[in-house]
């Protein structure tokens, strides 16, 4: 069966109208439409990509809002295999204002990573489209390839709108995609995507009550990741695990516990903010996402930049001195800034279409202002418990931006009973971290991992995606490997 064919089939059968001739080409009918309107994203061969690559990709524009012109730039990968039975997988990075596609697609668990050195891409192997079908989107608007007609939106974006603009959205994408709207649906994220995930879970969960049900969306469950998610947990947690990690100094510790009080508002004293100054002062040289990784200093920047691989690595080798991280790219954003700004890479990605007058960048330069944002977003989290979700939230345990301790103290305040005490678990026949089940909620810690979990463990990161997927818990005892291979 042709693609064509094969795609008009689906949408049949998504919408419940097949017919042995809906598979007839006819210019007029609802499904060539939509088949056109796939054919004109799908995304052929970016530059520097390996010619196979075994899945399908689609990249450009959907409109959150029509009036302003607000349109968000997504790109979306098939699974490699099974696409018609593997859920479909939104996921987010944080900021606010930072690129789902600069990192999360590139950098941590996309099919594609920006080789470091020379103008390639190579394929992941422990990309989540093994899992799942996998979408990225920028939002809001102004960030990275996503933009606005309407300049003043742009300092008018805070959380609710965000929200509103990645519901409608998700929705216009189902109109684009059908043949997805029958599967199961999940929202991923992490950082201040603590924010983002929880409120597009609310808006979908309310807008689902009041839809047909052809309509609504099968969102099934949600997993953030080093998430900011209560404001007071946060800051409490940055000053203790900094200290417990010989990070600050007993007496700026000491100053900050005598003079933040850590309210739930965030409000905090004219000297509390001032050690907190300091704070992020003492720590300017190392990175705070990766306390144990190096940081991307500017020697490492333009060795990085090199385009000689063979340079980059001697250069990178003596730089280390035998550090144990020389798989590790702490200037990984060089090489995607580069790439994404490379005029036949946003050709090929059907980016950029309307001549943005500032390059692509990972962070928002122009969201100027932002204008709301919830001191916590426990109570969401714990409702979307109660409406009986799947809710995972992972953290390392080398990440001093939102710390594992920060996370555990938010998640205490949730008063959720313990189901399956803390424990261990395992990837092949080493600890990959440990988990604890309270009553309607998964915590994992990743053993080793920085705020950029899939980046620096991927194995263990596509590991734990693979098991919130399949609702089954990490494995509790090692498996043995094979050292004669």
């Amino acid at each position: 069966m042709s693609p064509a064919a094969t795609i008009l089939v689906l949408l049949a059968v998504a919408s419940g109208a097949w017919t042995a001739g809906a598979v007839r080409p006819h210019k007029s009918h609802d499904y060539e439409r939509v088949f056109d309107r796939q054919e004109a994203d799908r995304v052929e061969s970016l530059p520097g990509q390996p010619s196979e690559v075994g899945f399908r990709q689609f990249a450009g524009y959907v409109t959150a809002n029509e009036s302003h012109g607000r349109a968000l730039f997504y790109w979306f990968f098939e699974a490699t295999h099974d696409v018609e039975n593997k859920p479909l997988v939104l996921w987010f990075n944080g900021g606010p204002g930072c690129s789902s596609v600069g990192y999360g697609a590139l950098e941590e668990l996309g099919p594609f990573l920006v080789q470091k050195g020379k103008p390639e891409i190579s394929l992941n192997p422990y990309s989540w489209n093994k899992d799942a079908n996998l979408l990225f989107v920028e939002s809001p608007a102004g960030v990275g390839f996503s933009y606005t007609n309407t300049t003043k939106d742009l300092s008018q974006f805070g959380d609710d709108l965000t929200a509103i603009d990645a519901h409608a959205f998700l929705l216009n994408w189902f109109k684009r995609f059908p043949q997805f709207k029958g599967h199961d649906f999940y929202i991923a994220g992490e950082s201040y995507a603590g924010h983002y995930v929880p409120q597009l879970a609310t808006k979908i969960v309310e807008g689902n009550k009041k839809a047909q049900k052809k309509d609504r969306i099968k969102l099934k469950g949600f997993m953030i990741g080093n998430a900011a998610i209560d404001a007071s947990s946060d800051d409490r947690g940055l000053a203790d695990y900094a200290w417990d990690h010989a990070v600050i100094s007993d007496e700026l510790y000491g100053t900050i516990k005598k003079e933040c009080t850590f309210p739930d508002d965030g409000k905090e004293s004219a000297k509390c903010n001032q050690a907190w100054n300091e704070f992020f002062g003492a720590i300017r040289n190392i990175d705070i996402y990766s306390l144990y990784t190096p940081a991307c200093t500017d020697t490492l920047a333009n060795a990085s930049r090199s385009r000689s691989s063979s340079s980059w690595s001697s250069r990178l080798a003596k730089i280390h001195r035998g550090m144990p991280y020389n798989t590790y790219d702490p200037c990984a954003d060089t090489h995607v800034i580069d790439y994404l700004n490379r005029g036949d890479v946003q050709a090929a990605l059907h980016a950029n279409v309307t001549g943005i007058p500032y390059a692509w960048s990972p962070c928002s330069d122009v969201l100027t202002v932002w204008t709301d944002s919830v001191a916590s977003t426990l109570p969401a989290i714990k409702k979307l418990v109660e409406a009986g979700l799947r809710v995972w939230v992972f953290s390392d345990d080398t990440d001093d931006r939102v710390p594992v301790t920060s996370t555990r103290y938010a998640l205490k305040k949730l008063g959720l009973a313990t189901v399956k005490e803390w424990r261990e678990w395992f990837t092949s026949d080493q600890v990959g971290g440990y988990t604890v089940v309270y009553d309607g909620l998964t915590f994992v810690t990743i053993r080793g991992a920085g705020h950029m979990v899939p980046m620096i463990k991927p194995v263990q990161a596509s590991q734990v995606f693979a098991h919130f997927i399949e609702g089954k818990e990490l494995p509790a005892t090692p498996v043995a490997t094979n050292t004669a291979d």
